[in-house]
């Protein structure tokens, strides 16, 4: 077992764990972008959230939505982000959710900040990812 959250699930890489559902634990980031950083993850292995069964994506975002409600006691907003594979900026190969309470002095942006320009489709490409992405 490489994965650095199997190790912190296993007890092999001790950690404060701050709160814990049937299939879910939540910690402090070992790298925190502000204080009160805080990642929230599956206790099973899995990379993207779709290898995830409806369960324990039920269980991650249930234990997310009662820590975010404590990370806003230290700033009153809360970035809640998750990078959804290496393509997307995951660095660690198993699903985690960041919560970084954010305040208007930090020096962080919005989700727009993260890339250098917008994409401007056509009818037809909107058309088509409509088709490809509605449920």
């Amino acid at each position: 077992m490489s994965c650095i959250f199997c190790k912190i699930v296993s007890g092999e890489i001790p950690t404060k764990i701050l709160a814990q559902s049937n299939s879910s634990i939540s910690f402090f980031d070992a790298f925190p972008l502000a204080k009160g950083h805080v990642l929230v993850i599956p206790k099973k292995h899995h990379q993207k959230i779709q290898d995830m069964t409806s369960d324990e994506n039920s269980d991650l975002f249930s234990l997310v939505y009662s820590m975010v409600s404590k990370v806003d006691l230290i700033s009153n907003s809360t970035l809640i982000a998750i990078h959804n594979g290496k393509d997307a900026g995951q660095e660690v190969p198993h699903v985690h959710v960041h919560l970084v309470p954010r305040n208007k002095n930090d020096t962080a942006g919005a989700i727009h900040s993260m890339f250098d320009s917008t994409v401007n489709l056509s009818e037809s490409e909107i058309e088509e990812l409509y088709d490809t992405l509605k449920i």
